[in-house]
């Protein structure tokens, strides 16, 4: 799977893969929608990311979930 809109650049962020070379972290992003941010919201609060990014940041983070075992408390 290719990643068109998520770049990691070890001097942005300390390599942390963020939205299209910006220093907006993947991870920022998925936290403001684990969080119930809309993606209405999220695009009117900061204009520069896209739908487009909001889509690839969640294709990313089921790619990493596929390949990642985690424990969980049971």
């Amino acid at each position: 799977m290719t990643f068109t809109r998520i770049t990691i650049d070890p001097a942005v962020c300390t390599g942390k893969p963020c939205i299209r070379g910006s220093r907006f972290p993947v991870a920022r992003l998925l936290g403001l929608l684990a969080s119930g941010e809309s993606r209405e919201q999220i695009l009117k609060n900061y204009p520069y990311l896209e739908a487009a990014d909001i889509d690839e940041a969640l294709r990313y983070a089921a790619q990493l979930a596929k390949d990642e075992t985690i424990e969980l408390a049971g």
